[in-house]
């Protein structure tokens, strides 16, 4: 099972994947746009859904894992190693 975390932009005007980033701790970060408020779970949703899309994955294999009220989310993705997670976002050498 991998990990990933991803800062979410709740009211980002379309759903979006922006790209990588760096934490204050120098890790990389999966910038997510969603077009939904962030009210009754539904940007959480809204994120699996297009990470899901992304990943080739179905939706049941992703959740929210920590930070379901935070910005900053850690999600797990079964089926996946952090290698192969890392390739079909666009991140080398499993830094995610």
């Amino acid at each position: 099972m991998a990990r990933l975390t991803v800062r979410v932009t709740p009211r980002g005007g379309r759903d979006a994947i922006d790209g990588w980033s760096r934490d204050a701790a120098g890790r990389a970060v999966l910038k997510v746009r969603v077009a939904v408020a962030p009210a009754d779970g539904e940007a959480n949703a809204a994120v699996i859904a297009l990470l899901a899309r992304a990943l080739g994955r179905p939706k049941s294999a992703l959740r929210v894992a920590a930070g379901a009220t935070a910005r900053v989310k850690q999600i797990e993705v079964e089926g996946l190693g952090e290698a192969e997670l890392c390739a079909q976002l666009g991140l080398g050498g499993g830094e995610g």
